[in-house]
């Protein structure tokens, strides 16, 4: 897939899941609770124990359909480890400009975090694909409008407060998709080995997604 792939990709799910684990050995079995829930672009996190060894083994075994990126990449050495592991776009909680030089040097969307509207301006003007806007918790989805108002070219993933109950709201308001962790990778749930309920909020999160018409994607 081109970097443009992948990034339509992502504009058409509307949702990528992110996956912070304390167990490494079940991340193939929360990967694949997700995506039989309709749930298929999946941020690894950096903070998972042995990420990139996990990336390497997930996105080499995992189903054609499913979409593994890396997550809270905070430079670039970083961003080059994930993405010859297999990663197919990278996400970080801040904006480091060779951050976004590394992953376009091999071809492979990036998408920063970032707060204010200047730094969400300035990580698109250095090519951002998609700017993560986090936290978002204490924004809300009017955030999302304000903005886009005066940067309608902008595209725009909040992550950080976003809910199954609040996800298509989000979208209403002009994100192109939404980061969405705890909300739907439930701890519990996980350490329980109760995956199946990880397949019914990921079916919920998209049925709520469904309820907003996909906008017009550029090709």
């Amino acid at each position: 897939m081109q970097r443009s792939d992948v990034v339509a990709r992502i504009e058409r799910e509307r949702v990528v899941a992110v996956i912070r684990l304390d167990d490494p050995d079940k991340l193939r079995s929360v990967i694949d609770a997700l995506a039989a829930g309709g749930v298929r672009v999946i941020e690894v996190t950096m903070t998972v124990p042995r990420a990139i060894e996990l990336i390497a083994q997930v996105t080499r075994t995992a189903h054609d359909d499913v979409m593994i990126g890396a997550g809270t990449v905070l430079d670039a050495a970083t961003a080059r480890q994930a993405i010859d592991a297999g990663a197919r776009f990278v996400v970080s909680p801040v904006f480091r400009r060779d951050v976004i030089a590394a992953c376009h040097e091999r071809g492979v969307p990036v998408m920063p975090g970032c707060f204010t509207p200047t730094e969400i301006l300035d990580a698109w003007d250095t090519g951002a694909d998609i700017v993560k806007v986090f936290p978002s918790t204490a924004l809300g989805p009017a955030f999302i409008k304000d903005v886009r108002a005066p940067l309608p070219q902008v595209k725009l993933m909040p992550t950080g407060g976003v809910s199954i109950e609040n996800a298509a709201d989000w979208l209403r308001a002009g994100a192109v998709a939404v980061g969405i962790g705890s909300a739907l990778v439930d701890a519990e749930a996980v350490k329980a080995g109760e995956f199946s309920s990880l397949t019914r909020r990921a079916e919920q999160l998209v049925a709520r997604v469904n309820e907003v018409r996909p906008k017009a994607t550029s090709v």
